[in-house]
């Protein structure tokens, strides 16, 4: 059996720019895609934290250091300037996999630069 787990996860990041005039696509700054182990090119899940949008994309490299999270193409017309944002990637993994895999997760400030990085979610207390 084979299962689809959590491979990365930005958490709540800020999206800097909206082009609906461009390819299509989320730029997203280098030193995330490479913090959290995302190719350029690779789907990708938006959830909007600000208006309940879900949809499916691709990664592409925005400059390193940059803080850019850039929603573009068709995708622009849900999310804006300023929303934040989870972005996720997913990976398909069998039975002997599972035994070892942690997902990477990443967690920003207000200005996209990592804070921290873990590989488990914090429990709520009761």
């Amino acid at each position: 059996m084979q299962l689809t787990m959590l491979k990365t996860k930005l958490h709540r990041v800020t999206v800097t720019h909206s082009e609906l005039e461009y390819e299509g696509s989320c730029a997203i700054d280098g030193v995330l895609l490479d913090a959290a182990g995302i190719r350029e090119f690779e789907q990708i899940h938006i959830y909007n934290i600000n208006n309940g949008e879900r949809f499916v994309t691709y990664a592409i490299r925005a400059e390193e250091g940059s803080g850019v999270i850039s929603v573009n193409g068709a995708a622009a017309h849900k999310a804006s300037p300023g929303d934040l944002v989870i972005i996720c990637s997913y990976a398909t993994l069998d039975q002997k996999e599972l035994a070892t895999f942690k997902p990477v997760l990443i967690y920003v400030d207000g200005a996209n630069r990592i804070v921290r990085q873990s590989n488990t979610i914090p429990t709520q207390a009761a």
